[in-house]
């Protein structure tokens, strides 16, 4: 990278909060670095790289590969065994490097690995500095960090949170300095990252391109002046270049002087509070940023105003949605804990929440006496208030007269990122929901591994495996590779999953107009398995029987339909579902053995509809216990059960015995740092 043709920093129309979240890194590397989301075309490439210009040149140990300074390999041990600067002496200055990590990085690229022509060539194993070496005291550069393969992330990540990286690979062990400034872009469109993830970017800026037209014209001139003469235009925003390059390396000597108050950090403190971010990295990187913006003014005391503004970009992918609300007066819940053993049909509920002065009950429906409701299992009821003999007769409507009500789709939200776990399986197909191994010579090389009788020869990992045996082995040829060298590719690509979709249709849905938030919440997940390439297949249940709405398909637009459609009234077979879902993961795993189901169970868990003798629940909790035995199976329940001072609970011993990953229906949205569902 030519500095000295960079598209020059102070040229770059708008985009202030990116322009100002690369300087605050750049003066104080402790704010941990910027992650940049937005649309194609909004400068995130120019900017990061035009940084580099604005940065004072480094010192660093001549022909030192990991750019080690002076003061760095005085530490005991640093340099012992290294010798890959050959010794040479003294010091060189150089520019701020901008290293790229191509989205194809091997980890041995990343972190580094062996060099093969001097291992071949001596006959010992050398050390090859990875991009992280090249990066120390730079910048580390990742667009499109989001499809980033994770285990790279985790090594970049790693090493930008301790500041070293460690080299474990094929009998050589080294560490060495790893600090950088981070920077990755991305396109929300294409994926998001991991909660946890998002929260090792110290700050986060959203580019959107310019609605000013003027703006825009400006920003057309000067791409066209500078793509037609370089020199002349970096000429005529060098006066501002270099200004603004004096105030960062100013602002540099000046933060160590810099002091934070004490009530700002209360401030600071109580808005991560608000903003309820998990744990206390937002609150360390605001006081950072902070404490760069003062310096950046050239104030010896960080104000408020410093702190307000920094929040919003440390806060921006950390906050998470406010919590349920409270719940309601206790009068209240216990009316509500009545109700909730009759199914009844969603007109009369409806009526009952226009009318709040309205009994909860209607009155020419027999209810039985408050006292005997305790005795009685709340997963054993029906809409009619029967016995639990009646309960068992699936045959048998609960209430005759009951009328079904479709309702209609609530709000969508964006979901939180869940994919099934990684194993050891080689899978064929596409997507872009999980990632596993795949078999055949597509998808990305991830890494090496002894050969399992395939083509898929991985050169470079059998030429390492070769060389350190090169002196000693008698051969014509320029390298000698024997058997036990050779080295199989293993390739790694996203691939769709099989989404089957289980939805409580039942009476007590309709209350409160809990089914409307849940046809939005089985709508977001919808919209998400499109984005995701996944197939769907839909079950319902309500009165005494599960169908199979959908078939495994593709098309989630037909899905969305027929759950637009999808009527609400009857009992809770829920016993029945689960035996459909049973049925309908043998035909799927029968026509594809390798395929890695998610079942999405939707329901408040009040199964009252037995299929043999014996209580609903009791029933329901063993078949949950037998389908959890599939291990080729994951599980997510998402409780619809209202919340409050009075809950039954049912859906999460459901969840217990089916080992699935629970949620209640706020908790799915994406505005959240707690990722129940790991990769």
């Amino acid at each position: 990278m030519n500095i000295k043709t960079l598209y020059p920093f102070p040229a770059i129309v708008g985009q202030e909060e990116l322009k100002l979240s690369l300087i605050l890194n750049a003066i104080n590397p402790g704010t941990g670095g910027v992650l940049i989301r937005g649309e194609k075309g909004t400068a995130k490439s120019t900017a990061v790289r035009s940084l580099a210009s604005l940065l004072p040149e480094i010192e660093v140990v001549a022909g030192c590969l990991f750019g080690l300074n002076p003061e760095e390999t005085a530490v005991v041990g640093r340099c012992e065994g290294c010798c890959l600067c050959g010794r040479q002496g003294g010091t060189v200055r150089r520019p701020v490097r901008v290293v790229t990590l191509p989205l194809n990085a091997t980890e041995d690229r990343l972190a580094g690995g062996i060099d093969f022509e001097k291992t071949t060539r001596d006959g010992k194993r050398t050390v090859q500095p990875g991009l992280l070496a090249k990066a120390h005291r730079g910048i580390l550069y990742v667009d499109e960090v989001n499809l980033l393969d994770d285990h790279l992330v985790d090594v970049m990540l790693e090493a930008s949170a301790s500041g070293e990286n460690r080299i474990e690979r094929e009998g050589v062990s080294l560490s060495h300095p790893a600090r950088f400034i981070l920077v990755g872009t991305m396109n929300p469109e294409e994926g998001d990252l991991r909660p946890q993830l998002l929260d090792r970017f110290g700050l986060c800026v959203e580019v959107k391109a310019e609605i000013d037209r003027e703006m825009r014209v400006t920003t057309m001139e000067q791409r066209e002046s500078f793509d037609a003469a370089p020199a002349t235009f970096i000429e005529r925003f060098a006066a501002e270049t270099q200004e603004l390059a004096q105030r960062i390396e100013k602002a540099r000597r000046f933060l160590p002087k810099v002091q934070m108050p004490g009530r700002l950090r209360a401030l600071i403190s109580e808005l991560c509070t608000e903003a309820r971010v998990a744990g206390h990295r937002a609150d360390l990187i605001i006081e950072q940023a902070a404490r760069a913006l003062a310096a950046f003014s050239e104030r010896l005391e960080v104000e408020d105003e410093d702190i307000t503004r920094v929040a919003q970009l440390a806060l921006r992918h950390r906050q998470r949605e406010p919590g349920p609300p409270p719940p309601p007066p206790e009068e209240k819940q216990h009316d509500d804990h009545d109700h909730s053993h009759d199914e009844e049909p969603p007109e009369e509920e409806s009526e009952q929440e226009e009318n709040p002065n309205q009994d909860e009950q209607p009155d020419d429906q027999e209810q039985p006496p408050p006292e005997s409701k305790p005795e009685q299992d709340p997963g054993d009821t029906g809409s009619s208030g029967g016995t639990p003999d009646e309960s068992k007769e699936p045959t048998k409507p609960a209430n005759p007269d009951a009328k079904e009500k479709v309702f209609e789709v609530g709000a969508t939200f964006k979901v939180k990122p869940f994919n099934a776990s990684k194993d050891r399986v080689f899978r064929r197909g596409s997507g872009r929901r999980s990632r596993s191994r795949i078999s055949g010579m597509q998808g990305r090389y991830v890494k090496s591994t002894m050969p399992r009788g395939g083509k898929d020869v991985a050169l470079d990992a059998t030429l390492r495996a070769a060389a350190p045996y090169q002196r000693h082995r008698q051969s014509d040829c320029a390298i000698a590779i024997r058997p036990e060298d050779i080295r199989e590719k293993v390739r790694e690509r996203r691939i769709g999953n099989f989404l089957l979709f289980v939805v409580d249709a039942s009476g007590s849905m309709g209350a409160r107009g809990r089914m409307t938030a849940t046809k939005g919440a089985i709508m977001s997940l919808l919209l998400d398995a499109y984005q995701k390439r996944d197939k769907v297949a839909m079950i319902s249940f309500n009165k005494t029987e599960a169908r199979l709405n959908l078939p495994p398909t593709s098309s989630i637009d037909m899905a969305a339909r027929l759950l637009a459609e999808m009527p609400v009234g009857g009992r809770t077979p829920l016993n029945a579902a689960l035996v459909k879902v049973d049925e309908v993961l043998r035909g799927q795993l029968v026509r594809d053995p390798t395929s890695r189901p998610i079942v999405v169970l939707i329901t408040d868990g009040r199964s009252n509809v037995a299929i043999a003798d014996g209580k609903p629940i009791d029933e329901c909790l063993e078949l949950a216990r037998r389908l959890s035995r599939e291990e080729r199976v994951r599980f997510i329940l998402v409780d619809t059960e209202e919340q409050g001072l009075i809950r039954f609970g049912l859906a999460v011993k459901i969840a217990e015995a089916l080992k699935a990953r629970y949620f209640q229906t706020a908790e799915l949205k994406a505005d959240t740092l707690i990722d129940l569902i790991k990769e």
